[in-house]
C-alpha cells in the first residue's frame, strides 16, 4: 500500500476557490438558515477545508425581513446590548428588532455561529445581508441554493 498517497491535504491561498451563494430566507426558520449560512462561509462542506484558513464561500441573504421564528421566541426571545453608560443595559424582543432593524437578527444568528478570532471577523466580512429582495452583487452572479437541500 502507498502510504504517501494518505497525505492530508491543507488549502493554500493559490488553491482556494471562493464563491457567491445566494440565500432566499423568505418563510426560513433563522437558526436553521444561520447554521448552513455559517458552514458555508467557513467552507466546511468543501474536500480542501482548512481550519484556519478563509476557504468559505460569499454569502449573499435576501428577505432577511422574512424569517421566522418557531414556538413564542418571537415574543419571549431578548436580544440584550449595552451603551457603555451606566445603567445603559437594552433589551429587545426579535419582533421589535425586526421592525427596526431586520438584518440584525440573520447578522446576530450568524456572527455568534463562527469563530470568536481573527478568522472570525475576515468570515463574517463575506456575508452580504438585506431585508428585501434587492441586492447590490448581481455583478458577482450568485448561485441561488436552497438550504433544505442541503443535509
Amino acid at each position: 500500500m502507498d502510504t504517501l498517497s494518505y497525505r492530508t491535504v491543507s488549502a493554500k491561498p493559490s488553491t482556494i476557490n471562493k464563491e457567491w451563494i445566494l440565500i432566499d430566507a423568505e418563510g426560513e426558520i433563522v437558526g436553521r438558515l444561520a447554521s448552513v449560512a455559517a458552514q458555508i462561509l467557513r467552507g466546511k462542506y468543501k474536500t480542501n477545508y482548512t481550519p484556519h484558513m478563509d476557504c468559505g464561500d460569499n454569502v449573499v441573504i435576501i428577505n432577511a425581513d422574512k424569517v421566522r421564528f418557531t414556538g413564542k421566541k418571537l415574543s419571549d426571545k431578548r436580544y440584550v446590548r449595552h451603551t457603555g453608560y451606566p445603567g445603559g443595559q437594552r433589551f429587545a424582543s426579535p419582533k421589535e428588532l425586526l421592525n427596526r432593524k431586520p438584518i440584525a437578527v440573520l447578522e446576530h444568528a450568524i456572527r455568534g455561529m463562527l469563530p470568536k478570532n481573527r478568522l472570525g471577523d475576515k468570515l463574517y466580512r463575506n456575508l452580504y445581508v438585506y431585508a428585501g429582495s434587492e441586492h447590490k452583487q448581481q455583478a458577482q452572479q450568485p448561485k441561488l441554493i436552497n438550504i433544505k437541500d442541503i443535509k
